[in-house]
Order: structure tokens, then C-alpha cells, then sequence
């Protein structure tokens, strides 16, 4: 059994809409960070924490965005406001009756990585591990090497731009790092049985980093 709700998570001077889900037992809890365009309701998203919560790990999936401030691409690809929000929730995350000592990790996807990437680096130890889903990892290049946390990539071996950035921002990072290529996957692994590979992926990473 799970303890899920629809929750709001106050940030600065807004207030963003997020569905929490922490499992009986869990002792870590996975933050997700969508890319541009997308939301809490990403259907990618929600399929990992899915896998997530069947591994025992709590979820975490929120609006980084307002709906105003998404329909503007130049706030989509703010990276700074984003890595706010996502500090934000895990402030929130950690003065929150059942999640304030809960093992922590951040799964980004696209944009979102690279807040997740920011964010972990200004968390140090608090946060335990990092995930990314075809992350641009590249746009938090300044603060790759201030990461402590063991982070993995994940990326498609199809989306051949994308790879070769991660490929860089790995050789930048200085913790315990992995790099997942999906053999013939695009930026969006659509592909039959890929995205479950990326769930499956994160999932074991997660659940050696967070128990």
C-alpha cells in the first residue's frame, strides 16, 4: 500500500500542484523534474515513478512551472528559475512530517536534468543520487563538478546530439558516475520496450543508492 495524494507545494510566491506517493516502508523518496513542455501529469514520468513505487521508493511529481509561465519558451528554458523550484520542493520535501528524513534522490528528464544536476550540486550530501533521462546536462555544465551524489545517465543511442553532451558532462563529473546508452532509442524512447528499459535502469539504481 501507498500514501498517495494530490499535494501543492509552496515555492517563493507561488504554489505548484504535485502528487506525492510514498509506499509503506520506503526509505527513499525520487523527485522528479520534467523537460520543457511537459508537466506532473508526463505520461514517461509517471510510467518510472510507477516502476519506482513497485521497488518500494516514494515519488514525488510537481509542476516546475506555473501555467502562465509554461506557455512562454523563454521561461521553459530558464534553468535558474527551475533549479529554484526544484530546491524549493525539497525544502518542503524536508520540513514535511514523514518525508524530512527520507534518503533523497532527483530524477530529471530533459531540461529538468540539468535543474537536477544544479540542484543536488547546492544539496551536496542531502541529496543521495541523481537520475537523467536524456538530460541536457550541458546547461548545468558550471556545476558538474560540484556533484557529490553517484548520478547515472541514461540516454538514446539514436539521439546522437544529445549523447555526445552527456558524454561530455560525464567526463566533467567527479562523483561515482555511470553513462546507459538504449541501444536505437530518440530523444523521447518510444520505441518498443525502451522506456521500460530506462525505468527498469533507474529503478536499480535508485534502489541501491536510497536504501
Amino acid at each position: 500500500m501507498a500514501d498517495q495524494r494530490t499535494v501543492t507545494v509552496p515555492v517563493d510566491d507561488v504554489r505548484l500542484d504535485g502528487e506525492l506517493a510514498v509506499p509503506d516502508g520506503a526509505s527513499g523518496l525520487v523527485v522528479f523534474a520534467h523537460g520543457s513542455g511537459s508537466s506532473r501529469l508526463s505520461p514517461r514520468n509517471n510510467f518510472v515513478a510507477e516502476v519506482l513505487r513497485a521497488r518500494g521508493l516514494g515519488t514525488l511529481l510537481f509542476d516546475l512551472l506555473t501555467e502562465a509561465e509554461d506557455r512562454t519558451r523563454e521561461t521553459r528554458f530558464d534553468i535558474d528559475l527551475l533549479t529554484g523550484r526544484l530546491l524549493g520542493a525539497t525544502a518542503w520535501l524536508r520540513g514535511r512530517e514523514g518525508t524530512a528524513g527520507m534518503r533523497l534522490g532527483y530524477f530529471g528528464s530533459s531540461t529538468g536534468a540539468a535543474a537536477a544536476v544544479r540542484a543536488a550540486a547546492e544539496r551536496g550530501d542531502d541529496i543521495d543520487t541523481v537520475v537523467s533521462r536524456g538530460g541536457r546536462v550541458d546547461l548545468a555544465s558550471e556545476r558538474l563538478s560540484a556533484v557529490t551524489a553517484p548520478t547515472l545517465f541514461v540516454v538514446g543511442g539514436a539521439d546522437t546530439e544529445v549523447l555526445e553532451r552527456n558524454r561530455e558532462a560525464l567526463a566533467a563529473l567527479t562523483c561515482r558516475k555511470e553513462l546507459a546508452v538504449v541501444e536505437g532509442a530518440g530523444h523521447l524512447f518510444e520505441g518498443e520496450g525502451e522506456l521500460e528499459e530506462v525505468a527498469d535502469l533507474a529503478a536499480e539504481w535508485f534502489a541501491t543508492h536510497l536504501s
